[in-house]
């Protein structure tokens, strides 16, 4: 029997006939290689109906605890009423009888992943020329949404699906508790027992010291109610992060415009009223202390992106270009809620739920931290979606003080005038259920940790 004819058209680099039977005949020839191919591939990624078919029984007969081979596939075969045309069972046979196990199966399934990902990305350009062909009344900026939302599924995050070894593990272990080790020296020897930060700042020295910083491939949930301080406590990790310590951060906000976003900075690095700023009701002395605190903001890392009609593609696609062009550290999200639905079919809970799992996939696969703003209802708890806790490294709640909590708590008596507090409700490095008590002052936009008494 000789190999089947190989095309010879323009459009080969398409796909790769060769590599689809070696990993056909490796799934007949090797537990291991089965595994692997039917938890990365699926029938669609193989140009060949012929292929697609042979993969889809022999994942059938896998999943049902039978090893797949040459007689099982055509017993099945025959039980379902398949493989009517002679040339099917000349194909399996072919790929039984002269391709053997192959050790590189990783590789031959890279290849044929690859070409499926070219496929579809040719069919994405045919699509979009013949869109621009057929609507070309239609408006510019929809054709570029419409076509950067499909790309940038095309393109999704995958996940990293490598599997520690024990040996893997054990020296991963061993490296973290001696880098620590030899941290915690040179903490008592050189900086007199103050902990440094493992990750960037979150401008509250209680929290540092909680938490080490945020840490890339984290993903914060931060919740509030309206009117409680979200965008306040947005920019104020803003201003830690990119004005204080100059690192790069993209900050993805659905509600303010780019006029609001710059007068907010005026109030925080200045000092001064936003209220009195917003109607220009400043002195010229005050004018001079704003020209000095935008000159802080020019030279910092801080990125700004007003999205009304923010999409989780396109937190991926902007991430993405961001941490190419920019290399930025941190993306803050103000707010989920706001961003348009992916499916309006879905619960609102279902919804807010798909959307955080995008961020934590895109903080771990970029290596940035990222935070997300979220609305809480006036009961406290999380709108929408109480399983977003599940996904998130670190949850916050921002809400204002109880008068009779100050009255009453023996630990916020410690503090000067607390207003607010920040509760950790979830710290998956550290502990949980603290309530960090903090001073926000609503006219400057400003927030500090609260002064301890004595």
């Amino acid at each position: 029997m000789s190999l089947p004819v190989k095309s010879s058209s323009k459009e080969d680099y398409l796909f790769d006939l060769e590599s689809e039977r070696r990993v056909l005949s490796s799934m007949l020839h090797s537990e291991d290689a089965c595994i692997e191919a039917y938890n990365a591939l699926s029938a669609s990624d193989f140009y060949s109906p012929r292929h697609a078919n042979l993969f889809e029984l022999t994942c059938s007969i896998y999943e049902r605890e039978i090893r797949p081979t040459y007689v099982e596939l055509l017993k099945e075969a025959h039980t379902l009423g398949l493989f009517s045309n002679p040339r099917d069972i000349e194909e399996l046979k072919y790929i039984s009888e002269h391709y053997i196990e192959d050790e590189n199966i990783l590789y031959w399934i890279k290849r044929v992943k690859d070409k499926s990902k070219l496929r579809r990305f040719e069919g994405f350009l045919r699509r979009n020329q013949q869109m621009l062909t057929e609507n070309q009344d239609r408006e510019v900026e929809e054709t570029l949404l419409l076509a950067e939302e499909e790309l940038t599924n095309l393109t999704a995050l995958d996940h990293d699906d490598h599997i520690d070894t024990p040996e893997e593990l054990a020296h991963l272990g061993y490296e973290e508790v001696e880098r620590r080790f030899l941290r915690f020296k040179e903490i008592q020897e050189e900086h007199k027992g103050v902990i440094p930060l493992d990750g960037l700042p979150t401008g509250f020295d209680n929290l540092n010291h909680i938490t080490l910083g945020y840490k890339p491939g984290d993903l914060i949930i931060l919740g509030a109610q309206t009117g409680h301080g979200k965008t306040a406590f947005a920019l104020h990790t803003a201003k830690a992060v990119a004005v204080d310590n100059g690192r790069n951060l993209l900050y993805l906000n659905t509600e303010m415009s780019r006029q609001q976003i710059a007068l907010r900075w005026a109030s925080i690095l200045a000092g001064i009223d936003h209220d009195l700023i917003r109607k220009g009701d400043i002195t010229e002395t005050e004018l001079s202390k704003v020209l000095n605190a935008y000159s802080r903001l020019r030279v910092s890392g801080f990125y700004s992106y007003p999205c009304p009609n923010l999409t989780p593609e396109k937190t991926i696609s902007l991430a993405r270009k961001f941490k190419a062009q920019k290399n930025i550290e941190m993306m803050i999200i103000d707010y989920i809620g706001r961003m348009d639905k992916m499916d309006p079919r879905l619960a609102e809970w279902q919804l807010l739920e798909q959307i955080v799992k995008t961020q934590k996939i895109l903080a771990q696969n970029l290596g940035i931290a990222v935070i997300c703003l979220v609305q809480l209802n006036p009961d406290g708890s999380l709108q929408g979606a109480k399983r977003m806790k599940n996904e998130c490294d670190l949850m916050l709640k921002l809400s204002p003080l109880d008068p009779e909590d100050l009255e009453t708590d023996e630990n916020l008596k410690k503090y000067h005038n607390p207003n607010y507090a920040l509760y950790i409700e979830k710290n998956r490095d550290g502990v949980s259920g603290k309530r960090i008590p903090i001073v926000f002052d609503l006219q400057k936009q400003i927030m500090k940790d609260a002064d301890r008494r004595g």
